[in-house]
């Protein structure tokens, strides 16, 4: 889910950091997942991480209203790659994340 305007016309691909690629692990999504997704593409588009009482229902409403639309968006979705494994990636990003940021 791409969230982020990007800031520079190069930079077409910019995802904000807390949404994750949810398409074509093994074993597939978890609710759970779909939902963290959709409450950050939410937060992100409103600009708060906690709607007001007066917003809090259609904040809610949109958040669940994105991840039912979502997950019927990763069960059509044909992939050609065999699934990636969740904990292989995992330690790829964390191996990304020690570069970036010289952890030794």
């Amino acid at each position: 889910m791409v969230c982020c305007v990007p800031r520079l016309a190069a930079n077409v691909d910019a995802m904000c950091r807390s949404i994750h690629t949810l398409h074509n692990f093994e074993p597939a999504a978890s609710d759970d997942e779909v939902h963290a997704a959709a409450l950050q593409y939410v937060r992100k588009i409103s600009g708060s991480t906690k709607p007001s009482k007066a917003n809090t229902e259609v904040f809610d409403r949109a958040v669940a209203e994105i991840a039912h639309i979502t997950q019927h968006m990763l069960e059509d979705l044909v992939a050609t790659a065999p699934p990636k494994d969740r904990e292989v990636e995992a330690a790829k990003a964390k191996e990304r994340s020690a570069r970036r940021f010289a952890i030794a």
